[in-house]
């Protein structure tokens, strides 16, 4: 206990280094600009940051990193609540309630209420993930290899549960993220899987290539199809702040309610901020003797999420570092800076540093997420009539940096060329499963669960044989992974059922849904996705049994749902909608044939960038089709575009060259001339 105490506190002094309070501060700041506007989301933030982290301590790591995560749902609500427009997805719930106000002239008490309740909320989380580390020790002591695979497929299970009555697509994405995660040379017996004879694939693919691919680049071709500014609306006035805080004090409870179900409900994995915030409005609805009001303007229903989103990253740092199975994408990303900093989630975390563990960091994060969070809430008070100025910045001059900063951030983790491309196909991967409603964190998870769950399951069947899957905890497990998978689709079935025996009851004819027309890109991807699956397990027929277990374990069950899902597609069961075109039941603000165009042209840019990049290297390269985009493409002034292209080159050469010395390469051009040696 003694030892628990010192580290607690070792944890708090680790942080107030100039180091490491500098890395934090910068951190908070990103957070800010990420938060406040739409379109760039945290876990791309935190993507684009991961290769910039590899030559830190551990420490400093996770103070920049944590400190981002922890202010982007703050300064989010921000543009929730002025605009009607989530700066997160884990901020929408605020807009039901938050917008109104602001319509009604009532901004700053909005405002006031949720960035009090959500620094109350960050607080609640970090604490509760502060006295969780002694009752979850034992309980993580007592897990062997074969519980720690079931949690492999129990997280990426309840992730993909999330995508509804929808499970299969779910549970395909997550389990392609577990077939990714085998491409490189195996561990032990070094046989190549799935290389293609390319020697940059040894190592296998990097987290930071796909996450940047799959979730920066559709958010990109988005801002892009849009054409005009990320934000822009009228707001009220800014007064009342003060009146907000009083209504958090004024409904403490609730508060603190809601951040419990933040907190408690972010523990399991995939229920993150976008799950609980929903949560938390439907309990403050639920707890108040006035519902009519909510949707109206209550300050209820502002209190509710904005607390339940700073209070889940406690929650999810609890499962996380606890048995190293990310519970949001945030951990996902966040898990790669533990495997890049040699840092094992498990057990080692919540050990003493006498006894070989890393207990102090695990509670630096605790220190990290109150200090950021009250830094954060401090500055949003003092200066949020300038913060807000910069949602109506337009999107075309943010384009070229941020398509920029997508290539930097591939390029700096291997130092690698063909990373570069990999962003691009991961990026058009995204793109079409965005478009076709296939959810993607899954994905994301199952790639970085991928080396755990192979490790472990190669240890269960060494030690074990395959008698493990009768230890009690692993059948408890397998029941609790079933029941996420089954339960969204059961639930389903039983809502249409009662509807249609109330419709009878009623005396009212049963509503038949006419047959879904079929359509044919989502049939033709699923067919696409059970060719790939065939194509790669016949290759893997001259794998040994070491290197072959993991993709003959995950690669049958996925090509049997790939084909499942392929005959629901066929049959028309599958809803979805072709590319490029809207909903029946949504008005499409831009023609299908401008998105389409726009959405064209931007996949040009992109790769225009890269040619430009591989060419003529990253200073000359990059600048040069910046400036062209920004005068040719954007039609912006010329003393706008020679500024920014300016300003692009200096933060390039003189940064990450000069400063950071990054090896960019030469550019093949100058090769061919034979400029450069």
């Amino acid at each position: 206990m003694l030892e628990t105490v010192q580290c607690f506190f070792a944890g708090l002094t680790q942080i107030f280094t100039l180091t490491t309070f500098s890395l934090m501060l910068l951190g908070i700041a990103i957070g800010f600009a990420v938060g406040i506007l739409p379109g760039l989301g945290g876990p791309t933030a935190m993507a684009l940051m991961l290769p910039f982290v590899v030559k830190m301590t551990p420490v400093e790591a996770f103070a920049f990193l944590l400190g981002m995560a922890c202010v982007v749902n703050t300064t989010g609500d921000i543009t929730s609540v002025l605009f009607g427009i989530p700066g997160e997805p884990t901020t929408a719930a605020t807009i039901v309630d938050g917008h109104p106000m602001a319509k009604k002239g009532q901004a700053g008490r909005a405002l006031g209420a949720v960035l009090m309740a959500a620094l109350i909320g960050s607080i609640f989380g970090a604490f509760m993930l502060a006295m969780a580390v002694p009752i979850v020790r034992p309980i993580v002591l007592s897990f062997g290899s074969p519980e720690f695979f079931m949690l492999s497929l129990l997280g990426i299970t309840f992730v993909a549960s999330l995508s509804g009555s929808d499970v299969i697509k779910g549970l395909l994405s997550g389990g392609l993220g577990l077939f990714v995660a085998t491409v490189g040379l195996d561990p032990v017996s070094g046989i190549q899987r799935f290389t293609f004879n390319q020697t940059f694939l040894w190592d296998g693919i990097g987290l930071v290539p796909i996450t940047i691919g799959f979730f920066a680049i559709p958010e990109i071709i988005d801002l892009a199809v849009t054409g005009s500014s990320i934000a822009g609306g009228r707001t009220g006035e800014l007064g009342g702040v003060m009146e907000g805080v009083r209504d958090v004090f004024r409904h403490i409870f609730l508060v603190l309610r809601c951040a419990a179900i933040g907190t408690f409900c972010a523990i399991i994995p995939g229920m993150g901020g976008a799950t609980t915030q929903w949560l938390s409005y439907a309990h403050a609805v639920q707890s108040s003797p006035d519902k009519e009001r909510f949707g109206k303007g209550a300050i209820e229903g502002v209190l509710g999420p904005g607390a339940s989103n700073n209070s889940t990253l406690g929650g999810s740092l609890i499962t996380t570092i606890s048995f190293g199975i990310p519970a949001s994408v945030f951990m996902a990303i966040l898990m790669g800076a533990f495997i890049m900093h040699g840092v094992v989630p498990g057990p080692d975390m919540l050990r003493p540093e006498s006894k070989g563990g890393h207990l102090g960091l695990t509670y630096s994060f605790v220190w990290i997420t109150v200090i950021s969070n009250l830094i954060t809430v401090g500055m949003i008070f003092l200066f949020l009539k300038q913060l807000v100025k910069v949602t109506y910045v337009r999107g075309s001059l943010l384009i070229p940096f941020i398509l920029m900063l997508i290539y930097l951030g591939a390029f700096a983790e291997k130092n690698a060329f063909p990373d570069l491309i990999l962003v691009l196909v991961f990026g058009a991967l995204g793109w079409v499963l965005e478009k076709l409603k296939w959810p993607r964190p899954p994905l994301i998870l199952g790639l970085v669960l991928g080396g755990l769950a192979e490790s472990r399951l190669f240890l269960s069947m060494g030690n074990y044989g395959i008698s493990w899957i009768w230890r009690p905890t692993v059948l408890l497990l397998i029941a609790v992974t079933l029941f996420g998978a089954l339960y969204p689709v059961i639930k389903t079935r039983m809502q249409k059922r009662k509807l249609r025996m109330a419709e009878a009851a009623e005396g009212r004819a049963v509503t038949v849904k006419p047959k879904t027309k079929v359509n044919k890109w989502p049939a033709i991807f699923a067919l696409g996705l059970v060719f790939v699956l065939a194509l790669a397990l016949w290759q893997s027929r001259n794998f040994n049994v070491r290197a072959g277990l993991f993709p003959w374990a995950i690669g049958f069950p996925l090509l049997a749902l790939a084909l499942a899902q392929f005959a629901r597609e066929l049959s028309g069961k599958a809803g979805g909608r072709p590319l490029g075109r809207p909903a029946e039941d949504e008005e499409p603000e831009i023609p299908p044939d401008v998105v389409s165009r726009r959405t064209a042209g931007m996949f040009g840019w992109i790769v225009s960038y890269l040619v430009a990049i591989w060419l003529l290297g990253f200073p000359i390269g990059g600048t040069l089709c910046s400036f062209i985009q920004l005068k040719f493409g954007s039609k912006e002034k010329w003393l706008i575009t020679i500024l920014l292209t300016a300003g692009l080159w200096a933060f390039v050469y003189l940064l990450f060259e000069r400063a950071l010395h990054v090896p960019f390469p030469d550019g093949y051009l100058f090769e061919l001339l034979g400029w450069v040696e």
